[in-house]
C-alpha cells in the first residue's frame, strides 16, 4: 500500500528541514538581540549539576519546534566566547609571546571546540541514523533521523562540563597539577578522567532521549577504556597536564 499524501509530505519535510534550516541558524549567530542568553546559562549550569532535565525540554522544544535540534546559536556563541577567554588566561601564565598566544586561542576555538566538534558530530549523526535507529512497523510511519545540527548540540552540552572542568578548575590548579611527584600526577588523572566520563555520559543522555534510537548504550562504552586507561598512566607518571601544557606552551614542566 503507498503512503498517503500527508505522510509523503511529512517523510519529505523530514529531510528537507535540516538543509533549510542550517542557514537560518548561521544568520542568527550575528543577531545577539535574537538570542535567549537567560535560557542558555540556565542550560549550561543543569547540565553541570541535573543533565536530564535539559534534555526533558528537548522533548518539549521537540513538540513545540517539531526539530529535536536548537534553533538558537546563543549556546555556540557563548561557549566560544568562554572558551576565548580561558584560553587566554592561560596565555597569559603560561605565554610569553602574543603572536604565540593568538595562534593558541584560534587553533583551541576552531580546532579543538568546532572542528573535533564537527567531526564527532558526523560521526555520530552517521553511526545512529545507519544501525542504531528502530524500524518503522509500517509504511504509514514518519520515518525519523536524527538532525546533524542536533547531534552538534549534543556535542556542545557534553562540552561545556568538560570546559568547565579541564579550563576553568584546571586552570586554577595547574601549579599542582604541573608539578613533579605522585600526587600531581594522581588529581590530574582523575580530573581529566571525570571530565572525558562525563563528555561520554552526557553524550549517551543526548542520543538516549531520542524515542526512535535503541541500543544507545553503546555511547557509554568509551567510559570503560577510561576507567582501565587511568590507573595504567597513573601508575606510569603520566602526567595529562603536563602533556598539554608542553604542547601548547613548549615549555620544560
Amino acid at each position: 500500500m503507498l503512503p498517503t499524501s500527508s505522510s509523503a509530505k511529512a517523510r519529505s519535510g523530514s529531510h528537507t528541514r535540516p538543509n533549510s534550516f542550517l542557514p537560518h541558524y548561521l544568520r542568527r549567530i550575528v543577531k545577539w538581540q535574537q538570542m535567549d542568553i537567560e535560557y542558555t546559562f540556565w542550560q549550561m549550569l543543569n547540565l553541570c549539576t541535573s543533565p536530564k532535565v535539559v534534555y526533558q525540554h528537548t522533548k518539549y522544544h521537540k513538540q513545540t519546534k517539531n526539530q529535536w535540534a536548537r534553533d538558537d546559536p546563543a549556546f555556540v556563541v557563548i561557549c566560544s566566547l568562554l572558551l576565548i577567554v580561558s584560553t587566554i588566561a592561560y596565555c597569559a601564565a603560561y605565554d610569553h609571546g602574543a603572536g604565540h598566544a593568538i595562534f593558541v586561542v584560534i587553533s583551541v576555538l576552531l580546532f579543538h571546540f568546532l572542528l573535533i566538534g564537527a567531526i564527532l558530530a558526523t560521526c555520530c549523526w552517521f553511526f545512529t541514523n545507519n544501525y542504531l535507529r528502530e524500524e518503522a512497523p509500517n509504511s504509514h510511519v514518519v520515518e525519523q533521523r536524527v538532525e546533524w545540527l542536533y547531534a552538534f548540540d549534543v556535542h556542545c552540552n557534553s562540552f561545556f562540563p568538560m570546559f568547565v572542568l579541564l579550563y576553568v578548575i584546571h586552570y586554577f590548579l595547574s601549579p599542582l597539577l604541573v608539578a613533579h611527584g605522585f600526587v600531581p600526577v594522581l588529581l590530574s588523572n582523575l580530573l581529566f578522567m571525570a571530565a572525558v566520563s562525563y563528555y561520554h555520559y552526557l553524550n549517551y543522555l543526548g542520543y538516549d532521549v531520542l524515542p526512535f534510537l535503541e541500543r544507545t548504550t553503546l555511547f557509554l562504552y568509551p567510559i570503560g577504556v577510561v576507567l582501565v586507561l587511568s590507573p595504567i598512566l597513573i601508575l606510569s607518571g603520566f602526567s595529562p597536564s603536563r602533556y598539554f601544557m608542553n604542547m601548547y606552551f613548549s615549555q620544560s614542566l
